[in-house]
């Protein structure tokens, strides 16, 4: 299983993503420019040129057509996914920690950080025909968080729902129309690093600080599996085609100078999604993997890492022909 190795960033990646036919990979880092490669064979198709600050969070539409991008120099910016250039920027009071497009595509949904007396803020635009007016075009709701910030956030089912997870491991689930909590879990005990759903969006899985990945039902908030590990994750997927969760983390950037890569444990690490065990690792990173994805085929997957490198590994036959002793 030889990765390519994607090199187009000079800092840290930040986030990774692939659109829906999954043939292009989009990544963004800490250095100020996304970039789009094509997952096939690891050629970089171009970058989004524009911010001025690490780019938290990006994502692409269901049509690949429009890709936004939230950062920290205080912009949230959606682009045209053909040509690269800006479609539409609207400034907010702090950096953009994490955006998404709904299922549709017509709507967007961004967060912004506790920052220099602002509170966090959740906004979603409608995102139909973007131009430069979406600068002071009001959003068609906006919810001040008063308590922990917003540090992970999903879509829930049918564009109706929100979910967000927190700084202090709650998870959230909000409603679109009233803009008022339906449920609300904590299950974790620290900062949630990331959500992503599974195919279908019957359930997501949650990564957090606290050394731990949780799948839960996305309409419920019910927590369902549990994966443990001994360090905390930074992100976590869903195969689309078999049982199988990827967690990617490693310990915070600032401690990994004082402990050898082997005891790092930069790996990726391969749990059954119902029995909550460990199969497998993949190693090769040198710092702590910050994202991971799954192809939309299952056939491959990618992680991110404090390297500033993307890793894009085709499974071998041997990984489809390997069954669960049960």
């Amino acid at each position: 299983m030889k990765p390519l190795m994607l090199h187009g960033h000079e800092r840290a990646i930040t986030q990774i993503k692939y659109n829906r036919e999954g043939d292009l990979l989009f990544s963004s880092s800490k250095d100020n420019k996304p970039n789009v490669w094509y997952s096939l064979n690891g050629e970089r198709l171009g970058t989004f040129n524009g911010h001025q600050g690490a780019v938290w969070c990006i994502d692409v539409d269901w049509m690949t057509t429009k890709f936004m991008s939230g950062a920290g120099d205080n912009t949230f910016r959606i682009w045209d996914c053909e040509t690269g250039t800006e479609i539409g920027m609207m400034k907010t009071n702090s950096s953009v920690r994490t955006c998404n497009f709904s299922f549709s595509g017509n709507m967007a949904a961004f967060t912004t950080d506790k920052a220099m007396g602002h509170n966090c803020e959740i906004f979603i635009m409608d995102v139909r025909n973007v131009d430069e007016s979406i600068s002071h075009a009001d959003p068609i709701l906006r919810i001040p968080i008063n308590g922990s910030r917003v540090s992970a956030m999903l879509w829930g089912a049918l564009d109706e729902s929100l979910v967000t997870g927190h700084e202090n491991g709650e998870i959230v689930q909000w409603d679109i129309k009233t803009g008022k909590k339906l449920h609300t879990t904590k299950e974790h005990e620290h900062l949630i690093n990331d959500m992503q759903m599974s195919k279908d969006s019957t359930m997501f899985i949650t990564a957090s600080k606290d050394h731990t990945a949780k799948l839960f039902d996305s309409d419920n908030l019910m927590l369902l599996k549990t994966y443990k590990t001994e360090r905390p994750v930074n992100s976590a997927a869903v195969s689309p085609i078999l049982e199988h969760v990827v967690l990617g983390g490693g310990q915070d950037a600032m401690d990994v100078t004082t402990t050898s890569a082997r005891v790092g444990k930069f790996d990726s690490r391969f749990f059954h999604l119902v029995f909550e065990e460990e199969f497998g690792r993949v190693k090769g990173h040198f710092g702590p993997i910050n994202s991971v994805a799954f192809h939309p085929d299952g056939k491959s997957y990618s992680s991110g890492g404090e390297d500033g490198y993307v890793r894009i590994h085709n499974f071998d036959p041997s990984y489809f022909e390997y069954g669960f002793d049960y």
